[in-house]
Protein backbone atom coordinates (compact mmCIF):
# COMPACT_ATOMS: atom_id res chain seq x y z
CA UNK A 1 0.00 0.00 0.00
CA UNK A 2 2.83 2.41 0.84
CA UNK A 3 4.42 1.70 -2.55
CA UNK A 4 1.09 2.50 -4.26
CA UNK A 5 0.88 5.89 -2.58
CA UNK A 6 4.50 6.64 -3.45
CA UNK A 7 3.85 5.83 -7.11
CA UNK A 8 0.66 7.88 -7.12
CA UNK A 9 2.47 10.82 -5.59
CA UNK A 10 5.16 10.53 -8.26
CA UNK A 11 2.58 10.57 -11.04
CA UNK A 12 0.84 13.58 -9.49
CA UNK A 13 4.14 15.44 -9.18
CA UNK A 14 4.96 14.71 -12.81
CA UNK A 15 1.51 15.87 -13.92
CA UNK A 16 1.91 19.07 -11.87
CA UNK A 17 5.34 19.70 -13.37
CA UNK A 18 3.99 19.22 -16.89
CA UNK A 19 1.06 21.52 -16.21
CA UNK A 20 3.50 24.26 -15.17
CA UNK A 21 5.75 23.59 -18.17
CA UNK A 22 5.56 26.40 -20.81
CA UNK A 23 5.73 23.81 -23.61
CA UNK A 24 2.79 21.89 -22.12
CA UNK A 25 0.87 25.12 -21.71
CA UNK A 26 1.55 26.01 -25.34
CA UNK A 27 0.10 22.70 -26.53
CA UNK A 28 -2.93 23.02 -24.23
CA UNK A 29 -3.66 26.36 -25.91
CA UNK A 30 -2.81 25.06 -29.39
CA UNK A 31 -5.45 22.31 -29.33
CA UNK A 32 -8.12 24.94 -28.59
CA UNK A 33 -7.48 26.65 -31.92
CA UNK A 34 -10.47 26.68 -34.26
CA UNK A 35 -8.69 24.52 -36.88
CA UNK A 36 -8.30 21.71 -34.33
CA UNK A 37 -11.73 21.86 -32.73
CA UNK A 38 -13.27 18.39 -32.70
CA UNK A 39 -10.00 16.92 -33.99
CA UNK A 40 -8.21 14.03 -32.33
CA UNK A 41 -4.74 15.27 -31.37
CA UNK A 42 -1.79 13.49 -29.83
CA UNK A 43 1.45 15.24 -28.93
CA UNK A 44 4.68 13.89 -27.46
CA UNK A 45 8.00 15.66 -27.00
CA UNK A 46 11.01 14.11 -25.29
CA UNK A 47 14.40 15.60 -24.54
CA UNK A 48 17.74 14.05 -25.49
CA UNK A 49 17.64 11.76 -22.42
CA UNK A 50 14.13 10.52 -23.21
CA UNK A 51 12.45 12.57 -20.48
CA UNK A 52 8.93 13.79 -21.26
CA UNK A 53 8.68 17.49 -22.09
CA UNK A 54 5.14 17.49 -23.51
CA UNK A 55 2.44 14.85 -23.22
CA UNK A 56 -1.02 15.53 -24.62
CA UNK A 57 -3.10 12.42 -25.27
CA UNK A 58 0.28 10.95 -26.12
CA UNK A 59 -0.86 7.35 -25.56
CA UNK A 60 -3.88 7.57 -27.88
CA UNK A 61 -3.36 5.43 -30.98
CA UNK A 62 -4.11 7.38 -34.13
CA UNK A 63 -3.66 6.89 -37.87
CA UNK A 64 -0.14 8.15 -38.66
CA UNK A 65 -0.42 8.18 -42.49
CA UNK A 66 3.09 8.47 -43.95
CA UNK A 67 4.67 8.83 -40.51
CA UNK A 68 4.54 5.04 -40.83
CA UNK A 69 7.53 5.36 -43.17
CA UNK A 70 9.67 6.41 -40.20
CA UNK A 71 9.23 2.95 -38.72
CA UNK A 72 9.60 1.15 -42.04
CA UNK A 73 12.74 2.93 -43.21
CA UNK A 74 14.33 2.96 -39.76
CA UNK A 75 13.75 -0.77 -39.25
CA UNK A 76 15.01 -1.61 -42.75
CA UNK A 77 18.20 0.40 -42.26
CA UNK A 78 18.75 -1.26 -38.88
CA UNK A 79 18.00 -4.77 -40.15
CA UNK A 80 19.96 -4.71 -43.40
CA UNK A 81 22.51 -1.95 -42.84
CA UNK A 82 22.71 1.34 -44.76
CA UNK A 83 24.96 -0.11 -47.49
CA UNK A 84 22.72 -3.06 -48.30
CA UNK A 85 21.91 -3.58 -51.99
CA UNK A 86 19.06 -5.57 -53.50
CA UNK A 87 20.13 -8.20 -56.03
CA UNK A 88 18.47 -9.13 -59.32
CA UNK A 89 19.62 -12.46 -60.70
CA UNK A 90 19.90 -13.71 -64.26
CA UNK A 91 19.42 -17.42 -64.86
CA UNK A 92 18.40 -19.91 -67.51
CA UNK A 93 16.68 -23.21 -68.14
CA UNK A 94 17.83 -25.53 -70.90
CA UNK A 95 21.38 -25.76 -72.25
CA UNK A 96 24.09 -23.48 -73.62
CA UNK A 97 25.84 -24.78 -76.72
CA UNK A 98 28.14 -22.84 -79.08
CA UNK A 99 26.89 -19.48 -77.75
CA UNK A 100 23.22 -20.40 -78.05
CA UNK A 101 20.89 -20.74 -75.08
CA UNK A 102 18.40 -23.43 -76.00
CA UNK A 103 15.93 -22.50 -73.33
CA UNK A 104 14.47 -19.55 -71.43
CA UNK A 105 16.37 -16.65 -69.89
CA UNK A 106 15.07 -15.58 -66.47
CA UNK A 107 15.24 -12.19 -64.78
CA UNK A 108 14.92 -13.29 -61.14
CA UNK A 109 13.65 -10.45 -59.00
CA UNK A 110 15.14 -9.95 -55.56
CA UNK A 111 13.07 -6.96 -54.51
CA UNK A 112 15.08 -4.15 -56.15
CA UNK A 113 12.49 -1.35 -56.32
CA UNK A 114 14.65 0.92 -58.49
CA UNK A 115 14.63 -1.05 -61.78
CA UNK A 116 13.58 1.38 -64.48
CA UNK A 117 12.63 4.02 -61.88
CA UNK A 118 12.41 7.60 -63.08
CA UNK A 119 14.33 9.18 -60.19
CA UNK A 120 18.00 10.11 -60.57
CA UNK A 121 19.09 7.36 -58.20
CA UNK A 122 18.33 4.47 -60.53
CA UNK A 123 20.28 3.34 -63.58
CA UNK A 124 18.53 4.12 -66.83
CA UNK A 125 17.08 0.92 -68.35
CA UNK A 126 19.59 0.81 -71.21
CA UNK A 127 22.51 1.06 -68.77
CA UNK A 128 21.08 -1.70 -66.59
CA UNK A 129 20.37 -3.87 -69.63
CA UNK A 130 23.98 -3.39 -70.76
CA UNK A 131 25.08 -4.87 -67.41
CA UNK A 132 22.72 -7.80 -67.89
CA UNK A 133 24.01 -8.43 -71.40
CA UNK A 134 27.56 -8.43 -70.04
CA UNK A 135 26.53 -11.19 -67.62
CA UNK A 136 25.09 -13.17 -70.54
CA UNK A 137 28.25 -12.80 -72.58
CA UNK A 138 30.42 -13.85 -69.63
CA UNK A 139 28.28 -16.99 -69.37
CA UNK A 140 28.84 -17.73 -73.05
CA UNK A 141 25.37 -16.72 -74.22
CA UNK A 142 25.16 -14.86 -77.53
CA UNK A 143 21.76 -16.01 -78.80
CA UNK A 144 18.57 -17.03 -77.01
CA UNK A 145 16.29 -19.65 -78.51
CA UNK A 146 13.60 -19.19 -75.93
CA UNK A 147 11.73 -16.55 -73.94
CA UNK A 148 12.78 -13.67 -71.72
CA UNK A 149 10.98 -14.42 -68.46
CA UNK A 150 10.35 -11.84 -65.75
CA UNK A 151 10.21 -13.75 -62.48
CA UNK A 152 8.76 -11.90 -59.51
CA UNK A 153 7.70 -15.05 -57.68
CA UNK A 154 10.07 -14.48 -54.76
CA UNK A 155 7.38 -12.32 -53.11
CA UNK A 156 4.27 -14.24 -52.14
CA UNK A 157 0.87 -12.75 -51.45
CA UNK A 158 -1.03 -9.86 -52.93
CA UNK A 159 0.67 -6.84 -54.46
CA UNK A 160 -1.35 -4.53 -52.19
CA UNK A 161 -2.67 -4.64 -48.65
CA UNK A 162 -6.33 -5.63 -48.45
CA UNK A 163 -7.19 -2.50 -46.46
CA UNK A 164 -6.14 -0.05 -49.15
CA UNK A 165 -8.96 2.00 -50.60
CA UNK A 166 -10.35 0.66 -53.86
CA UNK A 167 -9.74 4.03 -55.50
CA UNK A 168 -6.07 3.93 -54.48
CA UNK A 169 -5.32 0.61 -56.18
CA UNK A 170 -5.09 2.12 -59.67
CA UNK A 171 -3.00 5.13 -58.67
CA UNK A 172 0.78 5.52 -58.86
CA UNK A 173 0.92 5.67 -55.07
CA UNK A 174 -1.08 2.45 -54.72
CA UNK A 175 0.73 0.29 -57.25
CA UNK A 176 1.75 -2.50 -54.91
CA UNK A 177 5.17 -4.13 -54.93
CA UNK A 178 6.61 -7.23 -56.52
CA UNK A 179 9.99 -8.95 -56.34
CA UNK A 180 10.59 -7.84 -59.93
CA UNK A 181 9.25 -4.47 -60.93
CA UNK A 182 9.72 -1.86 -63.64
CA UNK A 183 9.25 1.92 -63.41
CA UNK A 184 8.03 1.45 -59.85
CA UNK A 185 5.10 -0.50 -61.32
CA UNK A 186 3.64 2.76 -62.57
CA UNK A 187 2.34 3.75 -65.99
CA UNK A 188 1.93 7.23 -67.51
CA UNK A 189 -0.95 8.50 -69.61
CA UNK A 190 -1.43 11.84 -71.30
CA UNK A 191 -4.91 13.13 -70.49
CA UNK A 192 -6.83 16.13 -71.78
CA UNK A 193 -10.40 17.36 -71.90
CA UNK A 194 -12.50 16.39 -74.90
CA UNK A 195 -14.14 18.78 -77.35
CA UNK A 196 -17.06 19.54 -75.06
CA UNK A 197 -18.94 18.54 -71.93
CA UNK A 198 -19.71 14.80 -71.86
CA UNK A 199 -17.23 14.12 -74.66
CA UNK A 200 -14.73 11.31 -74.00
CA UNK A 201 -11.53 12.36 -72.25
CA UNK A 202 -8.46 12.26 -74.48
CA UNK A 203 -6.38 9.45 -73.04
CA UNK A 204 -3.08 8.22 -74.50
CA UNK A 205 -0.61 5.82 -72.89
CA UNK A 206 2.91 7.23 -73.02
CA UNK A 207 5.26 5.05 -70.94
CA UNK A 208 5.93 2.22 -70.39
CA UNK A 209 4.35 0.20 -73.17
CA UNK A 210 2.13 -2.69 -72.08
CA UNK A 211 0.90 -4.25 -75.33
CA UNK A 212 -0.97 -7.06 -73.53
CA UNK A 213 -3.27 -4.65 -71.70
CA UNK A 214 -6.82 -3.89 -72.79
CA UNK A 215 -7.77 -0.47 -71.41
CA UNK A 216 -11.26 0.97 -71.85
CA UNK A 217 -11.74 4.73 -71.70
CA UNK A 218 -14.92 5.68 -69.85
CA UNK A 219 -13.62 9.06 -68.73
CA UNK A 220 -15.85 12.00 -69.65
CA UNK A 221 -15.26 15.71 -69.97
CA UNK A 222 -16.94 17.61 -67.14
CA UNK A 223 -18.12 21.22 -66.96
CA UNK A 224 -15.67 23.98 -66.11
CA UNK A 225 -14.69 23.95 -62.45
CA UNK A 226 -15.55 20.28 -61.91
CA UNK A 227 -11.90 19.31 -61.43
CA UNK A 228 -10.15 16.01 -62.06
CA UNK A 229 -11.73 12.80 -60.75
CA UNK A 230 -10.06 10.34 -63.11
CA UNK A 231 -9.12 6.92 -61.72
CA UNK A 232 -7.77 3.86 -63.46
CA UNK A 233 -9.38 0.69 -62.15
CA UNK A 234 -7.07 -2.26 -62.69
CA UNK A 235 -5.97 -5.58 -61.19
CA UNK A 236 -3.31 -8.24 -61.59
CA UNK A 237 -6.05 -10.85 -62.03
CA UNK A 238 -6.54 -9.98 -65.70
CA UNK A 239 -4.91 -7.73 -68.34
CA UNK A 240 -7.81 -5.30 -68.30
CA UNK A 241 -8.30 -1.78 -66.97
CA UNK A 242 -10.91 0.96 -67.12
CA UNK A 243 -10.52 4.72 -66.89
CA UNK A 244 -13.46 6.24 -65.09
CA UNK A 245 -14.35 9.67 -63.79
CA UNK A 246 -14.32 13.18 -65.16
CA UNK A 247 -11.88 15.84 -66.35
CA UNK A 248 -13.05 19.45 -66.41
CA UNK A 249 -13.28 21.26 -69.71
CA UNK A 250 -11.12 24.12 -68.42
CA UNK A 251 -8.25 21.96 -67.18
CA UNK A 252 -4.97 21.91 -69.08
CA UNK A 253 -3.60 18.64 -70.52
CA UNK A 254 -1.34 16.77 -68.13
CA UNK A 255 0.42 13.48 -67.50
CA UNK A 256 -1.38 11.22 -65.06
CA UNK A 257 0.43 8.41 -63.26
CA UNK A 258 -1.47 5.19 -62.69
CA UNK A 259 -0.71 1.63 -61.57
CA UNK A 260 0.76 -1.14 -63.70
CA UNK A 261 0.00 -4.49 -62.06
CA UNK A 262 2.36 -6.42 -64.33
CA UNK A 263 5.80 -5.12 -63.38
CA UNK A 264 7.66 -8.39 -64.01
CA UNK A 265 6.14 -8.81 -67.46
CA UNK A 266 6.96 -5.18 -68.29
CA UNK A 267 10.57 -5.70 -67.25
CA UNK A 268 10.84 -8.82 -69.42
CA UNK A 269 9.25 -6.99 -72.35
CA UNK A 270 11.68 -4.07 -72.18
CA UNK A 271 14.74 -6.30 -71.86
CA UNK A 272 13.44 -8.37 -74.80
CA UNK A 273 13.01 -5.15 -76.82
CA UNK A 274 16.52 -4.00 -75.90
CA UNK A 275 18.08 -7.31 -76.91
CA UNK A 276 16.31 -7.27 -80.26
CA UNK A 277 17.22 -3.62 -80.89
CA UNK A 278 20.92 -4.28 -80.18
CA UNK A 279 21.21 -7.21 -82.56
CA UNK A 280 20.60 -10.17 -80.29
CA UNK A 281 18.71 -13.16 -81.62
CA UNK A 282 15.77 -13.94 -79.35
CA UNK A 283 13.20 -16.31 -80.79
CA UNK A 284 10.74 -16.94 -78.00
CA UNK A 285 9.20 -13.61 -77.05
CA UNK A 286 8.66 -12.60 -73.43
CA UNK A 287 6.71 -13.89 -70.42
CA UNK A 288 6.34 -13.67 -66.65
CA UNK A 289 5.61 -16.19 -63.87
CA UNK A 290 2.07 -16.37 -62.53
CA UNK A 291 1.08 -17.20 -58.94
CA UNK A 292 0.97 -20.89 -59.77
CA UNK A 293 4.56 -20.88 -61.00
CA UNK A 294 3.57 -21.17 -64.66
CA UNK A 295 4.89 -19.05 -67.52
CA UNK A 296 2.49 -16.62 -69.12
CA UNK A 297 3.15 -14.61 -72.27
CA UNK A 298 1.28 -11.61 -73.67
CA UNK A 299 -1.63 -13.92 -74.59
CA UNK A 300 -1.90 -14.85 -70.89
CA UNK A 301 -2.13 -18.56 -71.68
CA UNK A 302 -0.14 -20.34 -68.94
CA UNK A 303 2.38 -23.07 -69.73
CA UNK A 304 4.53 -25.15 -67.43
CA UNK A 305 8.17 -24.06 -67.06
CA UNK A 306 11.02 -26.27 -68.26
CA UNK A 307 12.51 -26.42 -64.76
CA UNK A 308 14.19 -24.32 -62.12
CA UNK A 309 16.55 -21.70 -63.57
CA UNK A 310 20.31 -21.85 -62.97
CA UNK A 311 21.68 -18.45 -61.89
CA UNK A 312 24.63 -17.07 -63.85
CA UNK A 313 25.04 -13.64 -62.24
CA UNK A 314 23.26 -10.68 -60.75
CA UNK A 315 23.04 -6.90 -60.74
CA UNK A 316 22.74 -4.73 -57.63
CA UNK A 317 20.58 -1.79 -56.65
CA UNK A 318 21.81 1.51 -55.23
CA UNK A 319 22.53 1.54 -51.49
CA UNK A 320 19.60 1.17 -49.14
CA UNK A 321 20.48 4.47 -47.44
CA UNK A 322 20.03 6.31 -50.75
CA UNK A 323 16.72 4.60 -51.52
CA UNK A 324 15.52 5.35 -47.98
CA UNK A 325 16.31 9.02 -48.47
CA UNK A 326 14.00 9.19 -51.49
CA UNK A 327 11.37 7.17 -49.61
CA UNK A 328 11.29 9.77 -46.83
CA UNK A 329 12.01 12.94 -48.79
CA UNK A 330 9.44 12.19 -51.48
CA UNK A 331 7.17 10.02 -49.30
CA UNK A 332 7.53 7.25 -51.84
CA UNK A 333 5.00 4.51 -51.03
CA UNK A 334 6.50 2.03 -53.47
CA UNK A 335 9.97 2.15 -51.91
CA UNK A 336 8.54 1.91 -48.38
CA UNK A 337 6.40 -1.11 -49.26
CA UNK A 338 9.44 -2.71 -50.91
CA UNK A 339 11.42 -2.35 -47.66
CA UNK A 340 8.66 -4.04 -45.68
CA UNK A 341 8.36 -6.92 -48.13
CA UNK A 342 12.14 -7.38 -48.13
CA UNK A 343 12.22 -7.62 -44.34
CA UNK A 344 9.51 -10.27 -44.41
CA UNK A 345 11.32 -12.29 -47.07
CA UNK A 346 14.67 -12.06 -45.27
CA UNK A 347 13.30 -12.99 -41.84
CA UNK A 348 10.75 -15.67 -42.69
CA UNK A 349 11.25 -16.63 -46.33
CA UNK A 350 7.73 -15.39 -47.07
CA UNK A 351 6.99 -11.84 -48.22
CA UNK A 352 3.23 -11.79 -47.63
CA UNK A 353 2.05 -8.93 -45.44
CA UNK A 354 1.39 -11.10 -42.39
CA UNK A 355 4.98 -12.38 -42.43
CA UNK A 356 6.33 -8.89 -43.00
CA UNK A 357 4.62 -7.56 -39.91
CA UNK A 358 6.10 -10.38 -37.81
CA UNK A 359 9.53 -9.49 -39.19
CA UNK A 360 9.26 -5.79 -38.44
CA UNK A 361 8.12 -6.54 -34.89
CA UNK A 362 11.32 -8.53 -34.36
CA UNK A 363 13.38 -5.57 -35.58
CA UNK A 364 11.53 -3.24 -33.21
CA UNK A 365 12.31 -5.56 -30.31
CA UNK A 366 15.96 -5.64 -31.31
CA UNK A 367 16.00 -1.84 -31.32
CA UNK A 368 14.36 -1.70 -27.91
CA UNK A 369 11.41 0.15 -29.42
CA UNK A 370 7.79 -0.33 -28.26
CA UNK A 371 6.75 -3.17 -30.60
CA UNK A 372 3.52 -3.98 -28.75
CA UNK A 373 2.25 -0.40 -29.00
CA UNK A 374 2.38 -0.32 -32.81
CA UNK A 375 -0.24 -1.79 -35.10
CA UNK A 376 1.04 -1.91 -38.66
CA UNK A 377 -0.92 -2.96 -41.72
CA UNK A 378 1.53 -1.83 -44.40
CA UNK A 379 4.88 -0.09 -44.80
CA UNK A 380 3.87 3.18 -46.42
CA UNK A 381 1.00 4.45 -44.30
CA UNK A 382 -1.56 4.21 -47.10
CA UNK A 383 -3.74 1.98 -44.92
CA UNK A 384 -6.02 3.52 -42.32
CA UNK A 385 -5.50 0.35 -40.27
CA UNK A 386 -2.09 1.57 -39.10
CA UNK A 387 -2.25 2.79 -35.50
CA UNK A 388 0.44 4.48 -33.46
CA UNK A 389 0.50 6.96 -30.63
CA UNK A 390 2.61 10.09 -30.53
CA UNK A 391 4.50 8.60 -27.57
CA UNK A 392 5.19 5.41 -29.51
CA UNK A 393 6.72 7.44 -32.32
CA UNK A 394 8.96 9.50 -30.03
CA UNK A 395 10.02 6.30 -28.26
CA UNK A 396 10.88 4.79 -31.65
CA UNK A 397 12.85 7.88 -32.65
CA UNK A 398 14.74 7.67 -29.36
CA UNK A 399 15.50 3.99 -29.97
CA UNK A 400 16.82 4.71 -33.46
CA UNK A 401 19.49 6.95 -31.93
CA UNK A 402 21.13 3.80 -30.56
CA UNK A 403 21.20 2.01 -33.91
CA UNK A 404 24.41 1.83 -35.97
CA UNK A 405 22.20 2.93 -38.87
CA UNK A 406 21.13 6.16 -37.14
CA UNK A 407 23.33 8.55 -39.17
CA UNK A 408 21.83 7.17 -42.40
CA UNK A 409 18.32 7.33 -40.91
CA UNK A 410 18.72 10.96 -39.84
CA UNK A 411 20.15 11.78 -43.27
CA UNK A 412 17.05 10.27 -44.88
CA UNK A 413 14.74 12.80 -43.22
CA UNK A 414 14.06 16.13 -44.93
CA UNK A 415 14.07 19.55 -43.31
CA UNK A 416 11.26 22.07 -43.77
CA UNK A 417 11.45 23.41 -47.32
CA UNK A 418 12.72 20.08 -48.70
CA UNK A 419 10.89 17.20 -50.39
CA UNK A 420 7.29 16.86 -49.24
CA UNK A 421 7.98 19.56 -46.64
CA UNK A 422 8.45 22.19 -49.35
CA UNK A 423 5.29 24.01 -48.25
CA UNK A 424 6.80 24.70 -44.80
CA UNK A 425 9.11 27.66 -44.21
CA UNK A 426 10.82 28.15 -40.85
CA UNK A 427 13.54 30.66 -40.01
CA UNK A 428 15.76 28.05 -38.39
CA UNK A 429 14.20 25.08 -40.15
CA UNK A 430 17.47 23.27 -40.89
CA UNK A 431 17.52 22.27 -37.22
CA UNK A 432 14.47 20.06 -37.80
CA UNK A 433 14.51 16.67 -39.51
CA UNK A 434 11.08 15.10 -39.78
CA UNK A 435 8.53 13.15 -41.79
CA UNK A 436 5.11 14.42 -42.71
CA UNK A 437 2.02 12.26 -43.01
CA UNK A 438 -1.22 13.30 -44.61
CA UNK A 439 -4.46 11.94 -46.02
CA UNK A 440 -8.03 13.15 -45.89
CA UNK A 441 -8.58 14.48 -42.34
CA UNK A 442 -5.08 13.46 -41.21
CA UNK A 443 -1.94 15.57 -40.81
CA UNK A 444 1.08 14.43 -38.79
CA UNK A 445 4.68 15.55 -38.20
CA UNK A 446 7.27 13.50 -36.32
CA UNK A 447 11.04 13.79 -36.09
CA UNK A 448 13.97 15.47 -34.40
CA UNK A 449 14.95 18.97 -33.30
CA UNK A 450 18.73 19.26 -33.57
CA UNK A 451 21.05 21.31 -31.39
CA UNK A 452 23.75 23.60 -32.77
CA UNK A 453 26.10 20.64 -33.27
CA UNK A 454 23.56 18.67 -35.32
CA UNK A 455 22.72 16.16 -32.57
CA UNK A 456 19.10 15.44 -31.60
CA UNK A 457 18.03 17.66 -28.71
CA UNK A 458 14.38 16.59 -28.83
CA UNK A 459 12.20 13.96 -30.45
CA UNK A 460 8.66 15.03 -31.21
CA UNK A 461 5.43 13.77 -32.71
CA UNK A 462 2.18 15.62 -33.35
CA UNK A 463 -0.66 13.59 -34.84
CA UNK A 464 -4.04 14.98 -35.92
CA UNK A 465 -6.94 12.81 -37.08
CA UNK A 466 -10.55 13.45 -38.13
CA UNK A 467 -9.94 17.12 -38.89
CA UNK A 468 -12.69 18.89 -40.81
CA UNK A 469 -10.82 22.17 -41.29
CA UNK A 470 -8.84 22.72 -44.47
CA UNK A 471 -5.41 21.14 -44.51
CA UNK A 472 -3.81 24.59 -44.85
CA UNK A 473 -5.46 25.73 -41.61
CA UNK A 474 -4.36 22.64 -39.68
CA UNK A 475 -0.86 22.92 -41.13
CA UNK A 476 -0.60 26.56 -40.01
CA UNK A 477 -1.29 25.51 -36.41
CA UNK A 478 1.25 22.68 -36.55
CA UNK A 479 3.89 24.93 -38.13
CA UNK A 480 3.42 27.25 -35.17
CA UNK A 481 4.13 24.26 -32.92
CA UNK A 482 7.34 23.54 -34.86
CA UNK A 483 8.42 27.16 -34.46
CA UNK A 484 7.82 26.85 -30.72
CA UNK A 485 9.94 23.69 -30.57
CA UNK A 486 12.83 25.59 -32.16
CA UNK A 487 12.63 28.14 -29.35
CA UNK A 488 13.08 25.55 -26.57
Amino acid sequence: MIRFWILLAGVMLQATALAQNPAQQYVQQMVRRRALQGTLVGVSVQDAQGQTVVAYHDRERLTPASNTKLVTTGCALHAFGPDYRFKTGLGYTGTIQDGTLEGDLYIMGGGDPTIGAKDSLALKPDALFWKWKTILKDAGIQRIHGRIVGDGSAYEGHLEHASWSYDDLGTYYGTGTSALCFYQNAIDYSVAAGAGVNAPVKFVQTYPETPWMHTANYGVTGPEGSGNTLYLYTTDLAPYAELRGGYALDRKPKTEHFANKFGALTCAYYFWKNLKATGWEVTGGYADVDRGGRLRGPDFQPVEPAGKPVEIGHSESPRLRDIARIANWESDNFYAESFLRAMGEAATGVASYDSCLVAIRDVLLDLGAPADDIRLADGSGLSRMNYMSARTLTDFLQAMKGSPAFPAFLESLPAPGQGTLNVIRLQDGQRIRMKSGSMDGVLCYSGYVLDSSGSPAYTFSVLTNNATARTQEVRAVLVGFLEFLLSL
